[in-house]
């Protein structure tokens, strides 16, 4: 895995040919999330716009630059995720790490 200069991890497991991701790209993606010890906690397929606070920081880092037909995996620190506080209804705890395989599907 690589760092980015934010410091979420990624590592390609597929690398895409299709349209590129860039901040204010409407991209559609199919995601699994899980913990490090292997429990998944969400997945499913959403759209938002990169790169403007639509989603976690590290979910947004992770998708920047992949392109459609990609498949990316990312660890997400906390403090680029939910952090000290997790999320309100205690789906994700304070301080998580996470790890996601995201792939892209669409960008517009």
């Amino acid at each position: 895995m690589t760092q980015t200069a934010l410091g979420t991890w990624i590592e390609d497991v597929v690398v895409g040919t299709g349209a590129e991701v860039q901040p204010g790209s409407q991209v559609t993606v199919e995601f699994t999330g899980w913990f490090p010890d292997g429990r998944e906690f969400d997945s499913g397929v959403f759209s938002f716009v990169a790169g403007v606070g639509q989603v976690i920081v590290g979910f947004d880092d992770a998708v920047m630059n992949m392109r459609v037909g990609g498949v990316r995996k990312a660890v997400l620190p906390p403090q680029l995720a939910y952090g000290s506080r997790g999320t309100p209804d205690g789906t994700i705890p304070p301080n998580a790490t996470l790890v996601f395989e995201i792939e892209v599907t669409d960008v517009q």
